[in-house]
């Protein structure tokens, strides 16, 4: 038996956790919904509507609750999803902002949720970190002036520096 997760990060939503939760799990692979809780009889909620959803994402699991309209997601919070390659950089932020996203700088961007995320390839630390401060500076200053990251103009500012 694997052993439990024991932090799990808790989405609150207003009324489309089972829509968030669908397109989340379309997005990300090894993605299931594990359990629904559901309102019952004499509850604050509509019988039969879905209270909360366990769901994983790429193995990590999360819970989402339609918990009305008292709180709204915010950037102090977002996802951090490492990246292997630019063509999963490319392929989750094309998936995430459709449909009402939004891009944001530094490789963060917002869902049609409201949900932040950042889409980081593993290159950027790898780049910020070089030994060489003025390739790093150079890495961090095409950074700032991107939203998507791409790998190959980090590579090329740091090679220029």
């Amino acid at each position: 038996m694997a052993p439990t997760q024991k932090i799990t990060t808790y989405l609150w939503f207003n009324d489309n956790a089972e829509e968030a939760v669908e397109f989340y799990t379309s997005v990300f692979a090894d993605s299931r919904v594990t359990d629904v809780a559901r309102w019952g009889e004499g509850t604050p909620g509509p019988q039969g509507a879905v209270l909360n959803i366990v769901f994983e994402l790429a193995g990590q699991r999360f819970i989402a609750l339609n918990g009305g309209p008292a709180f709204r997601f915010t950037p102090a919070i977002s996802l951090f999803v490492s990246c292997e390659s630019q063509l999963e950089v490319d392929d989750l932020w094309t998936k995430l902002i459709a449909d009402g996203g939004r891009e944001d700088q530094c490789g963060w961007l917002k869902d049609k949720f409201g949900l932040s995320w950042q889409i980081i390839p593993k290159a950027l630390p790898r780049l910020l970190r070089d030994p060489n401060p003025k390739k790093a500076q150079a890495a961090m200053q095409a950074m700032l002036g991107m939203k998507k990251i791409i790998v190959a103009d980090l590579e090329k500012a740091a090679a220029s520096a």
